[in-house]
């Protein structure tokens, strides 16, 4: 086995883009994906390119994901040179609609303390004048906007097709529908061997636990602490429609189809992925409220979703200190943190590129020894997966 052989347990965006990330520098991959099996979160992922409020509480994952942002154009070009599969990139900026005086003050003041505190992530508060020069229809319910040029979207379905794709174009081994049950630390050979619960079994000397609402369990399996647990997000989406959207709102944006996605919801139900009347009528009630041209347009498809999360809502990337050479990675943020699980995350796990700075701020042991409460940062501001 090569030093830089990587399996990495996880087909999702988080699991594909940092095996990506490994296989462009060289190591040899193989990415074992659970498959339709797998509560993939990618399914629900509202396709936000997205920074503005993100790090109220830390600083630290602020500026991760404003420089995460940074490597989207690079990743959305070398997807498609590689593979031929353009992810429907559009980076021009993002709004956040305000229905009232109060709401305006709030979302300034917040953006301002974010910027202040960490730098580089520019916004403007739009009246209700300059939103409508920027999106016409916008409905008379809304006093105003923030606006971030930073921000955008894409198609994360196209991503996370395309991320398999490049994988294997450079090589990558894919393994389908593997429900993985067993990492064991080898120290003799100094590998892991991963074990499926079919009885198959792989070996190489560094492993990747990102399988979603799977890491705690297989993450414990190398004294790594992964407290995730789900929530569920509900999505709308309606027939096709003339572009009237050029920018993306974090509650509705019309993708590169024509489809308008709607989707606001946050619900602690376990692992029911189903949808609901109430829900469904509450985003439609919502979108409505915003964009009243959609009132008589035809809901075509309504789904639900369980996203993964942590107490604080913060990604957890960690290398196992007992183990060395199997990592964790869990985040909720699979589409606007593409680009920096890709070119920082996979060529660290992968044993090409040195561990990035501040990574212990990220670590999961950040969980243990006391009770953590659910932070309002996600609660509040980040209501949808990016």
């Amino acid at each position: 086995m090569e030093a830089n052989e990587l399996i990495v347990i996880g087909g999702g965006l988080l699991g594909a883009a940092i095996a990506f990330g490994a296989a462009r520098t060289g190591s040899a991959v193989t990415l074992l994906d659970q498959g339709d099996m797998a509560h993939r979160a990618s399914r629900g992922n509202f396709g936000l390119v997205w920074v503005q409020s993100k790090g109220s509480t830390s600083p630290r994952y602020a500026r991760w994901a404003r420089d995460a942002l940074k490597f989207w154009p690079r990743l959305a070009k070398e997807l498609l040179d590689l593979t031929g599969i353009d992810v429907a990139l559009q980076q021009r900026g993002g709004i956040h609609l305000c229905f009232s005086d109060a709401e305006m003050k709030a979302r300034e003041e917040l953006l301002a303390g974010i910027n202040n505190t960490v730098g580089g992530i520019p916004f403007e508060m739009l009246d209700r004048a300059a939103l409508k020069t920027r999106i016409p229809a916008v409905g008379p319910a809304v006093v105003g906007a923030s606006y971030c040029p930073l921000d955008g979207h894409a198609n994360p379905l196209l991503l996370l097709h395309a991320l398999h794709a490049a994988l294997k174009t450079l090589g990558a081994h894919i393994v389908s529908s593997v429900d993985v049950t067993h990492v064991n630390h080898r120290e003799q050979g100094a590998c892991f061997e991963v074990k499926s619960r079919a009885g198959q079994a792989w070996r190489a000397p560094r492993v990747v636990i990102a399988a979603g609402l799977g890491a705690k369990e297989l993450a414990a399996q190398v004294e790594l602490n992964a407290p995730v647990f789900p929530h569920r997000g509900q999505m709308l989406i309606t027939e096709r429609l003339k572009p009237f959207m050029h920018y993306p709102t974090d509650g509705v944006r019309q993708t590169n189809e024509g489809s308008v996605q709607l989707g606001n919801s946050f619900e602690d139900v376990g692992l029911d992925n189903g949808t609901t009347v109430s829900a469904i009528e509450s985003i439609a009630k919502d979108a409505l409220a915003a964009f009243p041209i959609l009132s008589n347009v035809r809901l075509v498809r309504a789904w639900g979703c369980l996203r993964v999360l942590t107490p604080d809502s913060l990604p957890i990337y960690e290398e196992s200190a007992s183990c060395p050479g199997a990592f964790v990675a869990t985040s909720h943020s699979g589409v606007s943190l593409a680009g920096a699980h890709a070119y920082v995350i996979g060529p660290w796990m992968a044993g090409r590129a040195p561990v990035p700075e501040e990574m212990d701020e990220f670590h999961g042991t950040r969980f243990c020894g006391s009770a953590r409460n659910q932070s309002n940062d996600f609660m509040v501001f980040h209501t949808n997966a990016h």
